[in-house]
């Protein structure tokens, strides 16, 4: 089946989000992953504790040599922590790989708090990457951020996703997860109209790394020639089962188990 992603984000030490949890996802998918790193963060599941960013000039080069010699079929960014990190991946995209699809995490905060996005960026990310992507994945906290909205029903939310939608991208998977619901309600939004996906809320710390492990499942399933509407319901059903089945490792928010679809016998 396999698949080649380019993951253009940052690392994370503990493992349960960023690049790492990424590769993770592709993998147990079928897919098979590649990077370009934009920074090195020191975090485990309490926290981030120092970012080290990577020059742009080698975010750069990262991406040209594993674009020209293995090629990819999708493209998939997270942390992009500045204007210049952003500007220099869109003008890779534009010289490299001009048609081939991109899912958009639109990381800005971790989930301790710390803040993922330098707030000059936040207008070069809604003018430059977000009109390129095939699908914007925020959740709400990014989306208020992004529309200036305050968002607490679903009424909200289809303001919010129309409003996202007009920014640029061809379709937004706008996430409900924080919302205080019974379930989990996301709502996918394109020119075609907007469709609810509702599933089971596991009541759990430990979902450390879900918005990324979720947009790379994505990026995997477009890579392999699914639509998108099929790369997104796998890919919520991989993370449901992650989340359900997470080590409980951490004093934190922990990682999810992202190999639940490996066999033991294999």
């Amino acid at each position: 089946m396999a698949g080649r992603v380019l993951i253009v984000a940052g690392s994370d030490s503990g493992g349960g989000a960023g690049i790492q949890a990424d590769i993770k996802s592709v993998t147990a998918l079928g897919g098979y992953a590649m990077t370009a790193i934009t920074a090195l963060t020191a975090q485990n599941t309490e926290g981030v504790f120092g970012v080290h960013e990577v020059p742009v000039d080698f975010l750069r080069q990262q991406m040209e040599l594993v674009i020209n010699d293995i090629g990819v079929d999708c493209v998939k960014t997270g942390m992009l922590h500045s204007g210049t990190v952003i500007e220099t991946v869109c003008d890779a995209l534009d010289s490299l790989a001009p048609s081939v699809p991109i899912v958009i995490d639109p990381v800005m905060v971790a989930k301790g708090g710390h803040a993922l996005l330098e707030p000059s960026a936040m207008g070069v990310l809604k003018t430059r990457l977000i009109p390129r992507s095939t699908v914007l994945t925020p959740n709400l906290p990014e989306a208020e951020l992004l529309t200036g909205m305050e968002i607490r029903d679903e009424d909200d939310m289809r303001r919010a996703a129309d409003l996202l939608l007009s920014f640029g991208p061809r379709a937004v998977l706008l996430k409900g997860g924080h919302m205080d619901s019974h379930d989990v309600m996301d709502l996918l939004a394109s020119d075609d109209g907007i469709e609810v996906i509702r599933g089971p809320r596991i009541q759990t710390r430990h979902t450390h790394g879900t918005g990324c492990s979720l947009a790379s499942a994505i990026a995997c399933g477009l890579a392999q020639g699914l639509s998108l509407t099929r790369a997104i319901r796998r890919a919520r059903s991989y993370v449901l089962t992650a989340i359900g089945t997470a080590p409980g490792w951490g004093r934190g928010h922990g990682p999810l188990n992202h190999a639940h679809t490996v066999r033991a016998d294999a």
